[in-house]
């Protein structure tokens, strides 16, 4: 098991990686199955793909201009991270349309029409909101949520990745998966 636990065969560390070119290289293939795992769970709503998904979270991770990664630790963090951003992003675009944008409102009431349900992309923007929450409470908890829900890593793997026991993440998870319901629930009213 890697430094990260994020694949069976060893791996460059990226930090080792002389040039961004072959950083991108080092960690192409493991980015992608992240980002195919992580879209796999998700609604069908989810227009990204995985390609699209590594490459817009490769661009905001500096692309040709790469900060200086500690180890593979550090990197995959960082860019379970941007995937994390670039779905809310993408949610919160296609809520904001789906809203209106900037349409004059009306009351349900008025219009004789129902509300519609919540969507996908409306629990994800809940789910974030309370993730924001329980970083606050609890950061190690809210990380190994973000590895593991929007990272696409195992709860072992994530549990290697911050450095704690396989146990200990087993607990964190229970945790902070009781903890996230209920702020969702607190959230919706």
């Amino acid at each position: 098991m890697t430094d990260a636990g994020l694949s069976s065969s060893p791996a460059p560390d990226p930090a080792h990686a002389a040039t961004p070119a072959e950083l991108l290289a080092l960690v192409y293939d493991e980015l992608r199955r992240l980002a195919a795992a992580k879209i796999a769970r998700e609604s069908a709503g989810i227009t990204l793909q995985p390609t699209a998904l590594v490459h817009e979270a490769w661009l905001r991770l500096g692309g040709d201009a790469q900060p200086a990664w500690a180890n593979r630790r550090h990197f995959f963090a960082a860019a379970a991270e941007s995937m994390r951003r670039i779905l809310i992003d993408n949610a919160r675009r296609k809520n904001a349309v789906r809203r209106g944008a900037g349409a004059t409102k009306l009351s349900a009431n008025s219009t004789g029409f129902d509300i519609a349900e919540s969507t996908p992309d409306d629990e994800l923007l809940l789910v974030n909101d309370a993730l924001d929450a329980l970083a606050t409470h609890d950061a190690r908890k809210a990380e190994l949520v973000k590895l593991k829900y929007f990272g696409g890593l195992t709860l072992e793997e994530a549990g290697d990745t911050l450095g704690i026991s396989h146990r200990t993440a087993k607990r964190d998870w229970a945790y902070a998966r009781a903890w996230l319901f209920n702020e969702i629930n607190r959230q919706r009213g």
